[in-house]
């Protein structure tokens, strides 16, 4: 798994600015004293749903593409909860959606990403990356804590001010901001060559130069 995202570290990078893109837009929208009607952000919303499928497609490709060691579940998970909420944008914006509804995508989004920065945070740690190792590991409790936030949303735990209708952009735009700097953290971790090209991960290729055994 570990080798799989080191080769598509740069998927995983381009995620991440496909999420930081939609966080803006989140934000925008969520500034704005225009009002939050189809008619006036239509356009932006289908714009928003372009961006969020594309960073899902590319996610999924991050986990599959060149996996002869082992795919990486937990990022075709959150790409395809990425996927799945950029289809409603462009091809349901029409269609009455509750935020409990796209809460709940955000939370798989969140806990599978969470667990994958958990997971790579105890594998640096273990090959004495030990800085890198507690900043992914504060990356993936924040994205846990996100997760359950969301959950409080599904389950009415947490409830929206009726009288904020941009309060739950604000909550999306601020999930999306935070995403885009753990995938792009990730994504830079990964591609420092003292890992790519280390026998210390598992199941990974020799150093470069050192014998090889038949």
């Amino acid at each position: 798994m570990i080798q799989t995202m080191i080769r598509n570290w740069w998927l995983l990078a381009v995620c991440g600015v496909l999420n930081a893109a939609a966080c803006g837009i989140y934000f925008i929208i969520e500034g704005s004293n225009r009002p939050l009607s189809l008619y006036t952000w239509g356009g932006t919303i289908k714009l928003l749903g372009e961006l969020t499928l594309a960073a899902g497609l590319v996610a999924i490709a991050g986990g599959i593409w060149r996996s002869a060691r082992g795919r990486c579940w937990q990022l075709v998970l959150n790409g395809i909860a990425l996927a799945a909420l950029g289809a409603i944008y462009v091809f349901f914006v029409r269609v009455p959606i509750s935020f409990r509804t796209i809460a709940l995508l955000v939370v798989l989004m969140a806990i599978s990403a969470g667990i994958l920065e958990l997971q790579v945070a105890g594998a640096l740690r273990g090959i004495r990356h030990t800085a890198d190792g507690w900043v992914l590991g504060l990356t993936g409790t924040v994205s846990v804590a996100f997760a359950l936030a969301f959950l409080g949303f599904v389950f009415g735990w947490i409830k929206l001010d009726p009288g904020s209708p941009g309060q739950s952009f604000l909550w999306l735009g601020t999930y999306f901001g935070f995403s885009a700097m753990g995938m792009m953290w990730l994504a830079l971790r990964l591609h420092r060559p003292d890992l790519s090209r280390s026998g210390q991960w598992g199941g990974a290729a020799p150093v470069f130069g050192a014998p090889t055994h038949a």
